[in-house]
């Protein structure tokens, strides 16, 4: 007999019964239906306003609302009453298109300078996989691209018969592609899902006969799209509104023409070799971790794999006029003054520019120099990048570049894991546009010289409530035995915030045994220090006793976009991809 009960036990199907609506979904449609068993648009429309604060909804606005509800579960509406039974209203808030959690339109003010803005940055764009042995290929561009990625990274380097211009990953074993290629699928997908600006930043290891050939290439495949400034170097960087469908190019201006500066420049007594780009300090290894074998490690990688387009290898022999050609095309200056940390964040009245740091000389500077980062970022641009000896495409925690005001955090897109999470969640902002506007306290100038301490200790600015309701989705987006064999998932949520680092927290709710549609209805509270940068981290698991909790879906979700009320919030896989049905339902409350 027992052997036979265990064969019934291992054949049993796992019946998917639908979860009843939380008691708030209940509750709040008994009170806005007025204690009927139907709710009309003027119902909905009042429960819109209060609950979802959505003060500026329309009765027309629930109506189609209503209408789409009924469609979409009935397929007849035409002959229905217009109105939603509970179960209609609940179906509405848990559907993931009708009911988002963040807006998707784009909301920010567009016409502040450039360097206002956090900006989606790719690094070592052209990729498909790690850094040292994958192909280079336009495919990773593209992806990034329709992403809403809005700046580019391509190394640029001779080929082998030094007459034309390849993308690869320097000293390393990745496969080329021409330039040429990739620019053509720049131009092809660079507006596709947003109208704001691209910026390429090149890593430049050519002979200025091939500068002058790149630039041949840039015009010719961009045009008019193409932003050249009007003088030498910007004195501030315009507004995206300004510079929207154009393509703006960042690197070093060609050496010669430093030269002549700096020949310029002794003549006239002043500041020597002030933009000499030679990189005294920014490719130490990794000082301040506290494991050496870490910086022999990181030592050894700088040496091989340098990756800041700061860094030079050659030096070529310049023609002025070639060279003026290339220099005319570069709108953004990059390049490290010598004289050490101090002399880089220098911010100068009559031009901006472009700096770069690697993650460990990020970290380093705000430990010494974190206000004078802030405000070196409230004109200038700056951007980090990921250490030599992260050869697996990972990434690093966004939130230390962008708590100073560095515009470009580089990710490397092709790798996947919680930072590119983070990465993915901040720029959902403002409708996915790739421009996210950063909080004032970033970008105002004090007349007293105050700027913004991420290292200060500050007072609670607002509380988020979260309640985690339930799930579903799962078993139509996974196989019966995806999480266990022989029984439904038993899943838990995390939910927490990624931000400055008193507001850092990850909480759990409690696990629901075999239930492939959970409910947990719990809440949690988070007190936010500094809710403008605050991003709200919410990861599904499923809990297995003998081995490691199985994934089951993630997102991050900008706190200051967050639309109050209960909200349908879809999951996405580990690589970023949305996962067709599951979602949570989930309610925010600011207090």
């Amino acid at each position: 007999m027992g052997s036979y009960r265990m064969c019934v036990c291992f054949t049993r199907k796992f019946k998917v019964t639908e979860a009843a609506p939380p008691t708030d979904v209940k509750d709040a449609f008994n009170k806005y239906a007025e204690g009927g068993l139907h709710m009309t648009a003027e119902q909905l429309h009042r429960f819109l306003i209060d609950v979802q604060g959505q003060g500026g909804a329309t009765v027309e606005e629930a109506e189609v609302i209503v209408q789409q509800v009924l469609q979409k579960r009935h397929h007849m509406a035409k002959f229905r009453k217009h109105t939603l039974t509970l179960d209609d209203f609940h179906h509405y808030l848990f559907s993931a298109d009708l009911n988002r959690p963040i807006g998707d339109q784009v909301h920010h003010d567009m016409r502040a300078p450039l360097s206002h803005y956090f900006i989606y940055t790719g690094h070592n764009s052209y990729l498909t996989g790690n850094q040292l042995s994958s192909d280079c290929s336009d495919v990773p561009i593209i992806k990034a691209l329709k992403r809403g990625v809005r700046v580019l990274e391509l190394d640029i380097w001779p080929n082998s018969t030094k007459d034309d211009v390849h993308v690869l990953h320097g000293r390393t074993l990745t496969t080329p592609v021409e330039l040429i290629k990739c620019l053509k699928s720049i131009k092809e997908h660079a507006f596709s899902v947003s109208p704001y600006p691209v910026v390429i930043t090149l890593e430049d290891h050519l002979t200025s006969d091939l500068q002058a050939k790149v630039a041949q290439m840039l015009t010719q495949t961009f045009g008019k799209m193409l932003f050249c400034p009007e003088s030498e170097c910007l004195k501030e960087f315009p507004t995206p509104e300004d510079l929207k469908y154009r393509i703006i190019i960042s690197t070093k201006p060609p050496k010669e023409y430093l030269e002549a500066q700096r020949n310029k420049g002794k003549m006239n007594n002043s500041q020597k070799g002030k933009d000499s780009d030679d990189d005294v300090w920014g490719k130490e290894p990794a000082e301040h971790t506290a494991d050496l074998e870490d910086e022999k490690t990181d030592s050894d990688a700088s040496e091989n794999n340098q990756d800041d387009e700061d860094t030079d290898s050659f030096e070529p022999d310049l023609h002025p006029s070639e060279a003026h050609l290339y220099k005319r095309l570069i709108a953004i200056h990059a390049g490290k003054p010598k004289g050490g940390l101090k002399a880089a964040l220098k911010v100068e009245l009559d031009k901006v520019r472009r700096l770069s740091l690697s993650e460990q000389a990020l970290e380093k500077a705000t430990m010494s120099h974190g206000t004078d980062v802030v405000r070196f970022t409230q004109k200038n641009f700056l951007r980090i990048y990921p250490k030599g000896t992260r050869f697996n495409s990972s990434n690093y925690k966004p939130l230390i570049g962008w708590m100073h005001g560095a515009q470009m955090v580089a990710f490397n897109m092709q790798g996947y894991g919680r930072s590119l999470w983070l990465m993915h969640g901040m720029f959902r902002s403002n409708g996915g546009c790739g421009y996210v506007k950063k909080p004032e306290f970033l970008t105002n100038v004090d007349p007293d010289g105050q700027v913004f301490d991420p290292k200060a200790k500050l007072p609670v600015k607002k509380t988020l409530k979260v309640k985690v309701y339930m799930g579903d989705g799962w078993h139509l987006d996974f196989k019966q035995t995806h999480f266990d064999l022989y029984s439904p998932p038993d899943f838990y949520t995390r939910v927490g915030i990624a931000g400055v680092p008193a507001d850092e927290i990850m909480k759990k709710t409690k696990m629901k045994e075999d239930d492939w549609t959970p409910v947990w209805d719990e809440e949690f509270t988070f007190p936010l220090t500094v809710p403008e940068l605050a991003l709200l981290r919410i990861e599904v698991h499923e809990y297995d006793m003998s081995e490691k909790d199985d994934f089951a879906g993630q997102t991050c979700l900008p706190v200051s976009e967050l639309k109050p009320g209960i909200r349908a919030v879809p999951l996405f896989d580990r690589k970023g991809q949305k996962l067709n049905s599951v979602r949570l339902l989930m309610r925010f409350e600011f207090v």
